[in-house]
């Protein structure tokens, strides 16, 4: 797996690669990851790393811009498929080893790049210029590529809307461990430790980053009464998001915690009477699977793959805008428990078993084509 983003760095990338990973390593399957070097101090055991900088628009990655021998130390893995992970430099590092090696590739598109480069881009120019010129990148490598994931039917479906030509796609969600994020979970000692009493809490689980729409949560919460809303999570966008909070007269009612380390990520879920996501940008959005595990109900924005995932009035409630998040939220504390047993439902037919057995069958189809 060769990837542009791994730990330390946080984001959902990095989730989707670990919990294949490690549903791989359980099938029996080797797997051996490929990233940017993030330092000495923080390079992992059986990681490979090529030479990396800081990227400084955009705090916690890490660029592989030094020229590297990358078909070498690939080939050196003797790997059947390289799975690459991301669409920057390390993407077309992976691409051409794999077509200087002969060895099939698998690209899963996890990011709607065009959504972040006016955000984050080192170079600056008019956004739309910008936006045509990642366009015309992604059809370039992505045709590349023998295989294109999508995590969502939406993904592929944009892609494609878009003049995308890939050889082959298919869709595959990162799974989520139906066993780890359950209903029966006690949230007790986590509200405890939050200061949180009888008050009702929606919770939001993910990186604290512009394209996220978190104001719009935020903005919601002057039409919902004595909810508290709980953000877990860190990013660049955590000041302003303090100061959105403040203007709308609802910081009382805002609890920032911070990163949450894996191991207490269950007992968040289970502190909360609803997960709510604003976000337009998703691809496939694994909190809002964790969160459909452990049974709660979700406001979602209904674009992209929330739409794929969330029935509205079913197993979760869809909005578009400031106000009907506020009443998706009213509605996901009002809902009865019909709501949350389809909630747990829609997880357990994207469990990590179903979705490892695809990759597996897709890995083994490659292969054999080439």
């Amino acid at each position: 797996m060769v990837t542009d983003s791994y730990f330390p760095t946080r984001d959902g990338v990095v989730t989707s690669i670990t919990i294949a990973k490690e549903g791989l390593e359980k099938a029996g399957h080797e797997v051996i990851v490929v990233a940017p070097d993030p330092g000495k101090e923080q390079r992992m055991d059986g990681v490979h790393y090529f030479p990396s900088i800081r990227f400084k628009s955009y705090p916690g990655y890490f660029i592989p811009v030094y020229p590297s021998n990358k078909a070498e130390i690939i080939g050196s893995l003797d790997p059947d498929v390289i799975h690459i992970h991301g669409m920057a430099i390390m993407a077309l590092k992976g691409i051409i080893a794999a077509r200087n090696l002969r060895i099939p590739t698998a690209l899963t598109f996890h990011t709607m790049v065009e959504d972040t480069i006016e955000f984050y881009s080192p170079v600056k120019a008019f956004p739309e210029l910008q936006k045509r010129m990642v366009w015309v990148y992604l059809r370039k490598i992505l045709s590349a590529a023998d295989a294109v994931i999508g995590p969502s039917s939406s993904t592929i479906d944009e892609l494609l809307k878009n003049s995308v030509k890939p050889k082959r796609t298919e869709v595959i969600p990162t799974g989520v461990d139906t066993m780890r994020f359950h209903p029966d979970l006690d949230g007790s000692a986590m509200r405890e430790k939050c200061g949180l009493h009888d008050e009702k809490v929606a919770l939001y689980v993910g990186r604290l980053s512009f394209e996220k729409n978190i104001d719009t949560i935020i903005n919601a919460l002057r039409f919902t009464n004595g909810v508290k809303l709980l953000i877990a999570g860190k990013g660049p966008a955590k000041d302003h998001l303090e100061t959105i909070a403040k203007k709308s007269g609802v910081a009382d009612r805002v609890l920032f915690t911070g990163f949450v380390p894996d191991e207490d990520l269950p007992q968040i879920y289970a502190a909360a009477d609803l997960f709510v996501s604003a976000s337009e940008f998703e691809t496939q959005g694994l909190s809002v699977l964790e969160a459909l595990s452990c049974g709660l109900p979700v406001a979602c924005a209904g674009k992209r793959a929330f739409a794929d995932v969330i029935k509205d009035g079913m197993n979760g409630f869809l909005f578009n805008d400031v106000e009907g998040c506020a009443d998706a939220m009213r509605a996901c504390i009002e809902c009865g428990d019909e709501i949350r047993k389809n909630a747990r439902a829609t997880a357990e037919s994207l469990s990590v078993l179903s979705c490892v057995e695809k990759l597996v069958k897709l890995y083994g189809e490659l292969s054999r084509d080439k």
